[in-house]
């Protein structure tokens, strides 16, 4: 009976927290779909402004973001389908590499942003708020609160797949109890997922 009450511990909090993982990607979900919703009207009241400010930002970057993000994505899908075939080494060393291409992708958003910065392009610059409309002040601040919260949720994503990996590899995130890594990487695909819907928003509809 002490057997069954030890199987069925580790079971019950494995599902538990792979419900407030999804609990919690809804939340998140509603969270960006407002924003979205807000970007779209604020786009259909100022079509002229929203274009025109869209062209300061640069596709290549955000392409180049956009790839670095689905591949990382696809690495922590690896990572998982390892830690069930029991090949630690290779977990790990997917893990690492997730993490080095969210770093990557921070780092091209640092000095993204910095560009913006040197052109005097930042939420209540006195070149935003004196030498652009009302269409073009609303597009970037769209633009830095959404890709700022999603660099927020990049580094959040970050801390989550270090714990994952220490774990994996001091051994108790297993095959028998993998939801730490699962849930990292249901985290991860939903960072990705809103990417996927930033790029094309602001660097690619003119």
């Amino acid at each position: 009976m002490e057997h069954v009450t030890q199987h069925s511990d580790p079971h019950f909090d494995q599902e538990a927290s792979k419900l407030g993982m999804w609990l919690f990607i809804f939340t998140e979900l509603l969270l960006f779909g407002g924003l979205f919703i807000v970007y779209s009207i604020y786009r259909f009241l100022n079509p002229e402004s929203f274009q025109l400010a869209s062209h300061e930002l640069n596709p290549v970057i955000g392409a180049i973001n956009t790839i670095i993000l689905l591949v990382s994505s696809m690495t922590i899908a690896m990572s998982t389908s390892a830690l069930q075939k029991k090949n630690k080494g290779l977990t790990v060393l997917l893990l690492e590499i997730t993490i080095m291409l969210a770093l990557i992708f921070l780092i091209n958003k640092y000095f993204e942003w910095g560009v913006k910065f040197e052109h005097g392009i930042w939420p209540g610059s006195s070149h935003l708020v004196n030498d652009m409309s009302k269409g073009e002040i609303l597009f970037f601040g769209l633009y830095f609160v959404m890709t700022g919260l999603h660099a927020l949720h990049i580094i959040v994503g970050m801390i989550i797949i270090i714990v994952a990996l220490r774990r994996v590899q001091k051994g108790t995130v297993n095959p028998d109890r993998p939801s730490l890594l699962e849930n990292a990487g249901l985290y991860w695909h939903l960072v990705d997922l809103i990417w996927i819907f930033l790029f094309p928003l602001f660097y690619l509809i003119h």
